[in-house]
């Protein structure tokens, strides 16, 4: 009896051993993560790359005038970390997936913004859709053996995405916002420092104990561009600090009053407070 319990214990040991056993294998569609900077954009295309595998693929495995999720397992993600233009719309900044209607003749690509799926949606729901456009395939002289996107034809302001499997080989261009971004950063370097730019250089100098005076004169200039309550109340701060209580408590005011247009209650709670405050010293 003791010989067969012992048996069984070996036979159940070994079982739970064989269970918790990994077996690591290649994947049959490998996942690939593709990034490419063109000017000042970043394009990353998350994917999988299935293989021809002596298949008749377009018309066969891929079925002509059908939604296919552009690769293998979960569909193609397509990330743009500035606004482009693709089929002549506007992209704004952020991820897509891209399916495809592969056809004889002509390609419809989408960009479609739920990318939280598994193949195609089971449900399509044209609202989703932040563009989608026709192009036209072409025949490779050569065969593709894995599915492969590619991002080419680098320049400044554009370039080309390419889709590429078997015998077929289809490409769009993008459009980027490059001179458009660059453009505003010359003006704005030219023009010389913004009111944030002073707003942020008088608070560093006012919370590091830094100069004063100066603190004062940068917060000043930036309430003079673009009077905000929130820097008002940096302005406030600095003059109460220098001593300077019946200034500090006219700025306090504006701020407070600003604050109450904006609704925000902390602003006008701290600025009741500082003028209360402020007002006693003075006495």
């Amino acid at each position: 009896m003791k010989k067969v319990f012992f048996t069984l214990l070996t036979l159940a040991a070994f079982g739970l051993t064989v269970a918790s056993a990994q077996i690591k294998s290649p994947a049959p569609s490998p996942a690939c993560k593709l990034t490419q900077t063109v000017g000042l954009t970043d394009i990353t295309v998350e994917y999988s790359r299935p293989s021809v595998k002596e298949r008749t693929i377009f018309g066969g495995l891929v079925p002509y005038g059908e939604m296919w999720r552009t690769g293998a397992n979960k569909n193609t993600i397509v990330t743009f970390s500035e606004p482009v233009k693709i089929g002549s719309k506007d992209l704004k900044a952020g991820s897509y997936a891209l399916f495809t209607v592969p056809k004889k003749d002509a390609w419809e690509i989408v960009f479609y913004t739920d990318t939280e799926n598994w193949g195609t949606p089971e449900k399509w729901d044209a609202a989703k859709e932040a563009v989608r456009f026709s192009t036209k395939p072409e025949t490779m002289p050569f065969t593709i053996q894995s599915f492969m996107i590619d991002i080419g034809d680098l320049e400044n302001g554009r370039c080309t995405m390419g889709l590429g499997w078997e015998k077929t080989w289809v490409s769009f261009p993008i459009e980027l916002n490059t001179d458009e971004v660059v453009s505003k950063s010359i003006t704005r370097a030219m023009g010389g420092p913004t009111a944030d730019d002073f707003y942020a250089a008088g608070r560093y100098y006012f919370e590091s104990g830094k100069d004063l005076d100066q603190a004062y004169e940068w917060l000043h200039k930036s309430n003079e561009m673009e009077p905000k309550f929130w820097k008002l109340r940096q302005e406030a701060l600095v003059q109460a600090a220098m001593g300077k209580h019946a200034e500090a408590i006219k700025t306090a005011e504006r701020s407070k009053s600003l604050a109450i247009e904006a609704g925000n209650k902390d602003y006008e709670r701290m600025n009741t407070e500082s003028i209360t405050e402020w007002k006693a010293k003075m006495k």
